[in-house]
């Protein structure tokens, strides 16, 4: 090795406790919303079946509108911490942040697992969880934002990595709970092991995240960290955005994505001026809002309640963890994919709000669904597939759309504008993510 070079990542040691990092960043979010029947179905009272997928294929009662309070207060965290990002990192030290935010996020998950033996009312029991989500939450925008500084000195490789590991944890959290559900021991058993799972899987970052200052190629970069200046993470959200745009950005509503690079220009730019940099990325910032608005408004709240009409059988158990959540995970992270090789339509496009508009139609067609329990709204498509199709090109959309105006929002500023538009795509980001899960109390109450 050449002196001066950088040393190798022997055995690519580095680019898998990242790829575990970004994994265990969205585990919470998409272990809570796959197990929304099992919630669900404790919340019915002390005489309903603990079951994860329901009884007999029928959606347990929601009395407490679980999923809707799930959603939204799995999103503020989100958007509390975009607000507060640049006074709590600057408080806190990093390793701090991090080993911190694992380790509460570990200890409330056992907790939840712990519950699932414990004997609660309703009341009770929707109380705890619901102020494990919103903690659980926190320290995961916070676990989020912190690995995002590291990151910033990788090179790029290691950020879609990093996004690759969090774009796996749909899928991983569907695929548990379907092997939770085959497993043949009891519901409750089932559900147990279901939530030890996440709790594996974030010790294992825990190691992951310990053993970085032990590799030589992680050292070579990290000692860089303190030598950088304090937008460090906007940067590298920024640096994320443009491996997104080469590789296509991987599933789930809570990762970040965002304007290219920050490239600064020979002498020092005058500082950009936040109304300048919004009145150009506007229409990019209200699109993603008007994306997650629409997805986070349906999913999961009213899919999740969508049962099949085939009538009970192993098909109706499997339904749904199948169909909405295993579906949607799959196809979200197709549709991002696509914008490696296909950005159409281009930013100067009218099209691309027309297409961001349409997706409104997801909301009655799924609120039209086999939903069993309604007030007002008749059943219209009870077939599972019209479910089927309506999920998969819900999901695909979702993933295109999103992936392709954050692909599209760097193309509109200045270089030296890409740190302020970072920002603001951030925020845009999470008030569309909050717009939705507020949203979904009022659909819910129209079925």
């Amino acid at each position: 090795m050449a002196r001066g070079d950088p040393p190798k990542d022997c055995y690519y040691l580095v680019g898998v406790v990242f790829f575990v990092l970004g994994l265990g960043t969205l585990l919470p979010w998409n272990f809570f919303i796959t197990a929304i029947p099992y919630f669900q179905a404790r919340l019915a009272g002390p005489n309903a079946t603990v079951a994860i997928p329901g009884v007999n294929g029928t959606a347990p009662s929601d009395a407490f509108n679980f999923s809707n309070w799930m959603t939204l207060l799995s999103q503020l965290p989100l958007l509390l911490f975009t607000l507060l990002n640049s006074f709590l990192y600057q408080c806190i030290p990093e390793s701090v942040r991090v080993v911190g935010s694992l380790l509460g996020m570990l200890l409330l998950f056992a907790g939840t697992a712990a519950l699932v033996k414990v004997d609660l009312s309703p009341g009770h029991f929707f109380s705890i969880t619901m102020a494990s989500i919103w903690f659980i939450n926190s320290f995961c925008a916070v676990l989020q934002g912190s690995l995002f500084g590291q990151l910033g000195t990788l090179p790029p490789a290691y950020s879609t990595l990093f996004l690759s590991g969090q774009g796996l944890a749909g899928t991983f959290a569907a695929l548990a709970m379907l092997l939770s559900m085959a497993s043949g021991v009891d519901a409750q058993t089932s559900a147990l092991g279901y939530f030890v799972t996440p709790c594996v899987g974030i010790l294992l970052s825990i190691f992951c995240y310990l053993l970085l200052p032990h590799l030589e190629f992680a050292q070579h970069y990290l000692s860089k960290k303190a030598s950088q200046p304090q937008g460090q993470e906007l940067e590298t959200k920024a640096k994320l955005l443009r491996a997104d745009e080469k590789n296509g950005v991987p599933e789930s509503p809570q990762k970040a994505m965002l304007p290219s690079e920050l490239t600064p220009e020979e002498g020092e730019p005058e500082k950009p001026s936040i109304m300048a940099v919004l009145r150009k990325i506007w229409l990019m910032a209200l699109c993603i809002v008007l994306v997650f608005t629409v997805t986070l408004s349906v999913f999961p709240a009213i899919t999740a309640m969508v049962t099949s009409s085939a009538g009970p059988g192993k098909w109706s158990r499997f339904f749904n963890p199948i169909c909405c959540f295993l579906l949607f995970n799959i196809m979200d992270w197709m549709g991002r994919s696509a914008t490696s090789y296909l950005l159409w339509p281009d930013k100067d496009s009218g099209l691309l709000p027309l297409l961001v508009c349409l997706r409104f139609l997801f909301v009655p067609l799924f609120m039209l669904c086999h939903v069993p329990e309604r007030r007002y709204l008749p059943v219209i498509f009870p077939q599972d597939a019209c479910f089927i199709v309506f999920m998969l090109l819900f999901a695909l959309s979702n993933g295109y759309l999103v992936s392709l105006t954050m692909c599209l929002a760097p193309r509109q500023v200045l270089p030296h504008e890409s740190e302020v538009a970072g920002a603001l795509m951030t925020f845009f980001l999470a008030l569309g993510l909050s717009c939705g899960a507020t949203l979904s109390f009022l659909f819910k109450y129209l079925l």
